[in-house]
């Protein structure tokens, strides 16, 4: 009788502690999924911030290069006006 009781109770062990190790292996993978969500979140949050705050360096010889032009614009015009005044 106890030979019967050992042969099914050793098996049945065996069995629970792996769906056990299964539902943490389980549960281990959907957390790391959330925390991967949640880092990609972040960094995103984080890039949209930087990128609002500061200007790129591309953009600033751009926007350089349209301010020298409408400047040298602005001083034909008034080389004019004055060649005409003269």
């Amino acid at each position: 009788m106890e030979i019967q009781i050992l042969q099914l109770l050793i098996p049945g062990v065996g069995l629970i502690s792996g769906v056990i190790g299964a539902y943490v292996g389980l549960q281990n993978r959907v957390l790391l999924a959330e925390v991967r969500k949640e880092l990609a979140e972040t960094e995103n949050r984080i890039c949209e911030r930087i990128n609002g705050k500061y200007v790129r360096s591309a953009e600033c010889h751009l926007r350089e290069a349209a301010i020298r032009e409408h400047l040298d614009v602005l001083v034909d015009e008034i080389r004019r006006n004055n060649a005409a005044g003269d």
